[in-house]
């Protein structure tokens, strides 16, 4: 059989006169020019409300309509959740439009997060919403159009103030495995500081007209006011387990926890004696990488005081989830503003790990912001944007990045939103106007005129049948001597997720390989791809093309003029 790809090719850029909001940079790498304009593209969106609506405040970035370019859905609080479609050209200007009567009146209003995901494998995308009361699962009709359809699957929304969120495909499971994490229980004596709630795991059985079954779910307690979960394949067995960081502000003896999911048993937590080590951290958001591209992720903890940045411990007996904390000498602790005179610890909320400047090292944005006026941490508390360097140290990079902002991040998302090869980045902000920042490539000494940066690659994966959008494959991309690792995964963050292409740097390099091990363990054959284009790979077909994303009428359709193209099997 031959092996072959779909490339999909977009403009690639800089734009003239692009400047960031900051000072000229002398950092050893190129630094992204990220200018704030959101208002500019259309999008005027506030997340705010009462001590419910300190915590969430989610962004999902997802296609809602088939074209590729990610649309944006924001959760709004006490004001209604609100879709923005992208009418962005490639290369070009951050265009959107609110499509006012996409989503249902029941899933608009005490929105707190949402995270993309087709529950049904009908191809189009679809919305869970976390709500402060009943969550609520939205169908997607592929043109940005959604209806409720708790009942229809089959679910129980609850009535629980819901914070987080993840999920898997089990093995041979046709619909995913969803988790819900909940923060403080209302009802509970002593509310609103009271007892946390429990949180929610529940595996689908397939109903006789073949949609999902939501029914039987298992209660997960005790539960620890969970801000952020993931399911992660933290060993390599292939069977995920789920990690879920929580809020020390509520702990009644609460830890951070790792569940596993083993196929076939009730969910259960990992215990000491399995070699769990307890951690309590002000836990509000989580990002996992692989940064070694070894087979075990690191992840990143966020927290009021610092960020943690965990590892498998080199010494840790076969099997047994030990971690051992290298924030410091990575430099990610990230526990202090960079900038301005407020020396009092920082609020870490989303965290994400990309590549922001095309280098093919990884970086890690964090959104940081104060709860609402606690006065022991700062109240001028800017994003972060840590750039990886060539020794696997980060180095800050905000200021100069723009970044340097009077808000309180909340939910966010890097990704390229006007597919021109450049990852652009979406900050929801309590009680102020979301942030969209439009990437415009690498800063010059003069602060005034960035250039192009290193090339890239964005893969999108499909498969037929159930999961295809391939929810936990690992896409292993060799750049000459280095590996580069990127896991597909629904969950992490802080209330936000999004599904689409995985951007990955490459640098210099003008060539790459491309190795993806499926959500099975299948691994493909290794592709070499010229680096600058947009790479569609389908496990079952034998043909490839290249693709061109170009806007061409006034109602913003995407044209798909396409070339076939052999790609190179190499055993």
């Amino acid at each position: 059989m031959k092996w072959r790809i779909v490339l999909l090719v977009a403009l690639s850029a800089a734009t003239p006169g692009f400047a960031a909001e900051g000072a000229p940079t002398a950092l050893p790498m190129d630094v992204p020019a990220l200018r704030e304009q959101a208002k500019e593209a259309g999008i005027e969106h506030v997340y705010e409300g009462p001590w419910e609506y300190f915590v969430g405040g989610g962004v999902a970035a997802f296609d809602c309509n088939g074209d590729r370019f990610p649309d944006l859905a924001f959760a709004g609080g006490t004001n209604d959740a609100a879709l923005y479609v992208n009418h962005s050209r490639p290369g070009e200007e951050l265009r959107f439009a609110q499509a006012e009567e996409a989503l249902p009146k029941e899933a608009r209003d005490k929105v707190t997060g949402l995270y993309p995901l087709d529950i049904d494998g009908d191809g189009n995308k679809d919305l869970i919403v976390l709500r402060v009361g009943e969550n609520v699962i939205l169908k997607g009709d592929g043109a940005c159009h959604f209806e409720k359809t708790n009942r229809n699957f089959s679910f129980d929304g609850g009535r629980a103030w819901t914070t987080a969120f993840a999920a898997t495909f089990e093995q041979d499971g046709r619909f995913p495995t969803l988790a819900f994490g909940n923060y403080v229980d209302r009802s509970a004596p002593g509310s609103p500081f009271g007892t946390c709630h429990d949180n929610v795991l529940i595996r689908p059985r397939e109903a006789a007209d073949g949609t999902p079954d939501y029914s039987d779910p298992q209660t997960m307690t005790p539960g620890y006011c969970a801000l952020s979960m993931l399911f992660t394949d933290w060993n390599g067995s292939g069977v995920p387990a789920l990690r879920i960081t929580n809020d020390r502000q509520y702990y009644r003896g609460g830890q951070e926890e790792l569940w596993r999911v083993d196929p076939g048993r009730p969910a259960r937590p990992y215990r000491s004696t399995d070699g769990w080590q307890a951690v309590t951290i002000w836990g509000m958001g989580i990002a996992e990488t692989d940064l070694d591209a070894d087979g075990k992720p690191e992840y990143a903890l966020t927290s009021m005081g610092d960020t943690k940045l965990q590892t498998l411990d080199e010494e840790a007996e076969e099997d047994r989830p030990v971690y051992r904390d290298i924030a410091v000498e990575k430099g990610t602790t990230a526990h202090r503003p960079y900038t301005g005179d407020d020396i009092k610890p920082s609020t870490g909320w989303h965290a994400e790990f990309a590549d922001m400047n095309n280098d093919g090292r990884t970086d890690l944005f964090i959104a940081k912001g104060n709860v609402q006026q606690m006065p022991d941490f700062a109240r001028f508390d800017p994003d972060n944007l840590l750039l990886g360097t060539f020794d696997g140290r980060f180095v800050e990079a905000g200021e100069p990045a723009g970044l340097a902002r009077a808000t309180r991040g909340r939910g966010g998302a890097v990704v390229d939103l006007n597919m021109d090869g450049m990852l652009d980045l979406v900050v929801v902000n309590r009680q102020a106007p979301v942030a969209l920042f439009r990437n415009g490539g690498a800063m010059r000494d003069d602060g005034r005129s960035p250039s192009p940066m290193g090339s890239w690659i964005a893969v999108e994966l499909h498969q037929d049948g159930p999961n295809p959008d391939a929810i936990g494959a690992v896409i292993s991309v060799r750049l000459g001597n280095e590996t580069v690792t990127r896991r597909i995964s629904v969950g992490g963050g802080h209330a936000s997720g999004h599904l689409g292409f995985v951007h990955v740097g490459t640098g210099t390099a003008e060539r790459a390989e491309i190795r993806v091990k499926w959500p099975d363990g299948d691994w493909s054959a290794p592709y070499r791809v010229f680096a600058g284009n947009f790479i569609r790979i389908d496990r079952q077909t034998d043909h490839a093309r290249y693709w061109y994303p170009i806007r061409i009428d006034e109602k913003q359709k995407t044209g798909d003029q396409s070339a076939s193209l052999a790609a190179e099997k190499h055993p």
